[in-house]
Formats: structure tokens, C-alpha cells, sequence
């Protein structure tokens, strides 16, 4: 007696049995914007099909990896540490897997790495440039793959962002500081020909011709590492002693604090203390350190929601999407 093949489900007789389209049976199974009731169907017919994706078959079909690159500055960084946890949240649920690398700190690195993509590894790019020139914009724009770009680069890119507010950050904590009675501030910053080090400069600049203050000290650190904290700490005490401190991010800020232990200055009590980022290095410091929140688990977690958004369709218009931070108050300051 002749075995008869059995058939395999296919995600042609899925949309069948949901009475949906293919497209629409593909959005759910990647996990991407859809009603609940399409949802409900694909999954019913699913279950009720057997149906099992081959993901390798898809891949072939569609001409996909199904896999997304991040791309940071510094993975050591644990801003950077936060992202990437928020970002790879958002693409596995798709279907998606992630691949982390690092830029360093060189523009020309970037743009390698850009134009990299082209070899076909990945379906689309995340990246946070820590420097723009018209070299990195213009191949952002001739990109072979979606790009969005977690940072701020001209709206001539023509590509999706998401951003931090930095500006907005800085006068955060510098009302924080006047509230508590601390009117000498001064200013640790990265490198000013940076994103972040331009940014937070502005933010400071235009807070202290706000609220009419002479700053007590203003210093740009050689990067946005621990090590450049504590040389821009020293550089600083030598000079003036304020009455406290914003960093321009917390590896800044924790740097600065072991600058001013060596003083034997008090945090707060003598000078208080406020980094940038709200990392977790900032709930592990002694003494706890108060941070303003950049959202960069919100800015991974919509960077990746635009790219897949991309991925399904390349017509879309690029989004530019800013997000608010906020202050998280701890014991480096009164």
C-alpha cells in the first residue's frame, strides 16, 4: 500500500483559514503593528493549522537574514548597555536577531561601517554616531539597508532619528541645584566637536544666561570615560571650588566624585554632584548619584520600532522623534 505524503501548512493556507491576505499573516508571525482581531485570527489558524515557520525558506524567499545591527560608540558605556537591552527587547519579538558592534569614537569608523552593510549581513541599522560629518550623512543616505540613527543628524539625511533633549537636561539640573541653594555650578563636559558634548554644551550656555549665573568652572574632558572624569575633577579643583558639578554623563560624574574624595571634599555637603544618562552606574555610585533620565531605553526601544517600520516599507517619511528627559533625584545632591 502507497504512503501518502502529508502536505506541510503553508502561510498561503494560514491567510486562508483567517480570511486575511499573506502580507497581513506575515506582520503578526514578525511581530509588527496589527489589530487585535487580525492578531486573534492568524493565531487561531496557527494553532489550528500546525503551521510552523521555516525561517530559513523565509529567509531565502524574501531575501532576508532577519538579523539587525546596533551600532554604539562604546559598548562599555552602560548608556549604551541600556539601549541595546531596549532595542533587542523590541526586534526578537519580531523575529529578529541582534548583532551589537562598536564605532570608536572616529567619524571615518562610522562611516565604514555604514557603507559595511552592503556586504548583506543584516536587514537595517540602528546607529549612535558620537560625531556627524557630510561623509556619514551622505552614506546614511546611499545606505543599501534602513538606517535610523539614534542621535541627532540634519534633517537633510532624510533618514528616521530619535533623539535625547540634552539642552533640556542640563536646565533640569541646573534648576535643581539654584532650588537647593547651590549657585556656583560647574560644568564637566566630553569632547565639544561630539553630539552629546555640542548638545550639552548648548544646555548649559543657554541655562546660565537664563537664570544670569558666572559659571564656576568649565572643563572639556578628553572623552566620556571614568578615567577623563577624574584628570577633568582635578584640572577643575585646582582652579575654583564650586559649590557643584554637572557632568556631561555619569562615568563624568562618578570620575569627578573620586576626584573630590581625594580633596577630601564631601559629596553633598560641600559640593554636590549631577550626572547625565541615569545609567545604572548611577544607583551603584557612592554616594548614589542624581542623574538626569535621556530616555535612552525609550530612544532604543523607538529607534527599533522605526526600523522595522522601515523594513516593511522603504516610502514612508522619516520620522524625527525627540524624547523629553526628566531628573532622578539621589544623594549626591542635597
Amino acid at each position: 500500500m502507497q504512503e501518502l505524503a502529508v502536505s506541510r501548512p503553508t502561510i498561503a493556507g494560514v491567510a486562508s483559514a483567517a480570511g486575511v491576505s499573506v502580507a497581513s499573516v506575515s506582520r503578526v508571525l514578525n511581530g509588527l503593528p496589527a489589530t487585535a482581531e487580525m492578531v486573534e485570527r492568524v493565531q487561531r489558524a496557527v494553532e489550528d493549522l500546525g503551521y510552523v515557520p521555516d525561517s530559513r525558506a523565509r529567509s531565502l524567499k524574501v531575501g532576508r537574514t532577519f538579523q539587525l545591527t546596533l551600532a554604539v560608540a562604546d559598548v562599555g558605556n552602560p548608556v549604551y548597555v541600556t539601549m541595546m537591552r531596549a532595542v533587542e527587547e523590541v526586534v526578537s519579538a519580531a523575529g529578529y536577531r541582534l548583532v551589537v558592534t562598536t564605532t570608536g569614537p572616529e567619524v571615518v569608523d562610522e562611516v565604514a561601517l555604514v557603507r559595511g552593510m552592503a556586504r548583506g549581513y543584516a536587514d537595517g541599522l540602528v546607529i549612535s554616531p558620537l560625531r556627524v560629518d557630510d561623509d556619514l550623512i551622505k552614506s546614511i543616505r546611499e545606505c543599501d539597508v534602513p538606517v535610523v540613527v539614534a542621535g541627532n543628524v540634519p534633517a537633510k539625511a532624510g533618514v528616521d532619528t530619535v533623539r535625547a533633549n540634552s539642552p533640556k537636561g542640563v536646565a533640569l539640573a541646573v534648576e535643581h541645584l539654584l532650588a537647593k541653594g547651590r549657585d556656583r555650578i560647574a560644568f564637566v563636559n566630553g569632547p565639544v566637536d561630539t553630539v552629546p558634548g555640542a548638545a550639552r554644551a548648548k544646555g548649559f550656555a543657554d541655562a546660565t544666561k537664563h537664570y544670569n549665573l558666572k559659571a564656576a568652572g568649565a572643563i572639556e574632558a578628553a572623552d566620556f570615560t571614568f578615567a577623563a572624569g577624574r584628570a577633568a575633577g582635578k584640572q577643575l579643583f585646582k582652579k575654583s571650588r564650586p559649590s557643584a558639578v554637572i557632568c556631561a554623563n555619569d562615568l563624568l560624574a562618578v570620575g569627578v566624585m573620586h576626584e573630590l574624595a581625594a580633596y577630601g571634599l564631601q559629596v553633598p555637603a560641600e559640593v554636590a554632584v549631577i550626572g547625565m544618562d541615569d545609567s545604572e552606574l548611577a544607583e551603584q555610585s557612592f554616594p548614589p548619584l542624581t542623574s538626569v533620565n535621556l530616555g535612552s531605553a525609550e530612544r532604543g526601544r523607538r529607534a527599533a520600532e522605526l526600523l522595522l517600520a522601515r523594513i516593511e516599507d522603504d516610502t514612508r517619511t522619516p520620522r524625527r522623534i525627540v524624547v523629553q528627559p526628566t531628573l532622578s533625584v539621589r544623594r549626591s545632591t542635597p
